[in-house]
């Protein structure tokens, strides 16, 4: 059974309001890079080019469009984290690690609100990769 969070109920209430901003600046990115990459013509989309285009120019706009793509799965990671984040907090469970089920450090959080492990598991789970 998880521990209860270590956390008082004002530094959840910080915290909410943190992972609320974050998830709404991120969100914004999200919407913003979301549009540039995918509101342009249709040979951008497909990637067709003119004549007078060169290879060079080619190279490098497929380069953004898959950095871009890089970028836009990171953010919505990042916000599916925030969002369990918040639902974790709503349930009683924010600031439990997700594998061990013992108190996240408080310093842990307030660095990375939406931590869903503990500094141990998080290391151990680094090593795995």
């Amino acid at each position: 059974m998880p521990s209860k969070t270590p956390l008082t109920t004002k530094e959840i209430k910080e915290l909410k309001e943190q992972l609320l901003e974050e998830r709404r600046d991120r969100r914004a990115q999200f919407d913003e890079l979301q549009q540039s990459t995918f509101g342009t013509n249709q040979s951008d989309l497909t990637g067709e080019m003119g004549f007078d285009e060169e290879y060079a120019d080619a190279g490098t706009a497929t380069f953004e469009r898959e950095r871009d793509l890089s970028l836009l799965n990171n953010l919505r990671d990042l916000v599916e984290r925030i969002d369990k984040a918040l639902a974790k907090i709503e349930d009683g469970t924010y600031g439990v690690c997700d594998r061990c089920g013992k108190p996240i450090e408080k310093a842990r959080l307030k660095y990375l609100p939406y931590a869903n492990l503990c500094i141990k598991d998080k290391q151990a789970e680094e090593r795995v990769r």
